[in-house]
């Protein structure tokens, strides 16, 4: 899959500069497709930042050209509401509220939202409504971090 490539071709590179890839996303489409990048730092993300990694992530895109159509590269931080997707992302944000959507249902529901009290390997323990309900991370097709507001 162009998505896991991506990630292989990147993370390394975003890694050198001192940054963590937390997320990238690809989407073609037609007349133009695009390259999404997050990035975190735990001094937090700046327009300097952004600038700087798509510099040498466009200088590595150039040498290998792993897309072949036209597409645009950005840059960011992954905000408030992130996107979890690893254990470590789900260790990280132990204590915050989430919102995800399980792959296949789990005792009759996907969506989930709740508070995220504990994780185990690979997998994770939502506190939703009072209730404990235990999560495969494998089993996730989407996770955010849900900001109190």
């Amino acid at each position: 899959m162009l998505r896991d490539q991506l990630i292989e071709l990147l993370e390394p590179v975003v890694s050198e500069l001192g940054y963590e890839l937390w997320e990238l996303e690809y989407g073609a489409r037609p007349g133009g497709g695009f390259l999404r990048l997050y990035i975190d730092s735990p001094d937090g993300i700046s327009v300097d930042d952004c600038e700087r990694v798509s510099r040498a992530v466009s200088e590595t895109l150039d040498a290998t050209d792993p897309i072949k159509n036209e597409y645009t590269l950005e840059v960011s931080s992954p905000g408030l509401d992130r996107v979890l997707r690893t254990p470590e992302h789900f260790a990280r944000f132990a204590g915050e509220r989430v919102k995800l959507e399980m792959s296949q249902a789990v005792n009759g529901r996907k969506r989930f939202a709740g508070r995220l009290t504990d994780v185990n390997g690979g997998e994770i323990a939502l506190d939703v409504d009072g209730v404990t309900v235990h999560l495969s991370i494998a089993g996730i097709h989407k996770a955010r971090i849900a900001p109190e507001v």
